[in-house]
């Protein structure tokens, strides 16, 4: 049974945006905090964005000032806002629903590739 279905990836230019999407079901969404990790060919899964306990957020400093992650109660679904990309962001993302030792389900994996 697939818990969380991403979508948005694909192709751009470097400066160009992005929006992730993840759906999950309404009992994860409500009781496991969301994030976003990506991992680039050869080198370790590294969380991005993710929501706190208290609602809060988390990014990586890589992506402060250019990545934004919300969430959207009614349709269960969090959001990766992805603005001034760079090629070194170029990776397969992956949402998450973490619970108290680390992310519990994992989405399918969506690539997002920046280049010219």
């Amino acid at each position: 049974q697939v818990q969380l279905v991403e979508s948005g990836g694909g192709l751009v230019q470097p400066g160009g945006s992005l929006r992730l999407s993840c759906t999950a079901s309404r009992i994860i969404f409500n009781m496991y905090r969301m994030g976003w990790y990506r991992q680039a060919p050869g080198k370790q899964r590294e969380l991005v964005a993710s929501f706190m306990g208290d609602g809060s957020t988390n990014y990586v400093d890589s992506v402060k000032g250019r990545f934004t992650i919300s969430r959207d109660g009614a349709k269960n679904t969090v959001y990766l806002q992805m603005n001034s990309l760079k090629v070194e962001d170029t990776a397969a993302y992956y949402c998450a629903a973490a619970g108290p030792y680390g992310p519990a389900y994992w989405g399918q994996g969506t690539q997002v590739t920046v280049s010219s």
